[in-house]
C-alpha cells in the first residue's frame, strides 16, 4: 500500500492509503466511491453470457460444457480450476 495524502476525485473525501502509486493523470477514489462505481458497472452488465459447448481441458483433460466465451482454436481451453492454477489463484 501507498501511503500520501490525496482526495477522492468523486465525493473530495481524504485519501490516506491508496493500493497503487497515483500518476496524476487518472483520477483517484476513496474506498465507497470505488464500490459504488464498481457496483454500478455490474448492474449495467447484467449477468455473463455463457457460450455451451463440449470441448475438454487441455491440462487435466475433463469435459467442459460450458465457457464465458467462444473459443476460436488460437489457444488452448482450460477448465476453471485449471484456469485459475495458471493464475496463481
Amino acid at each position: 500500500m501507498v501511503q500520501g495524502n490525496w482526495t477522492c476525485s468523486e465525493c473530495g473525501g481524504e485519501i490516506t492509503e491508496l493500493p497503487f502509486q497515483p500518476d496524476g493523470e487518472r483520477p483517484i477514489f476513496c474506498k465507497d466511491c470505488h464500490q459504488k462505481r464498481r457496483d454500478s458497472r455490474d448492474d449495467r452488465r447484467g449477468p455473463r453470457q455463457m457460450v455451451q459447448g463440449n470441448w475438454t481441458c487441455a491440462d487435466c483433460g475433463i469435459e467442459i460444457t460450458q465457457l464465458p466465451f467462444e473459443p476460436d482454436g488460437s489457444q488452448p481451453v482450460l477448465c476453471k480450476a485449471c484456469y485459475l492454477k495458471k493464475r496463481g489463484n
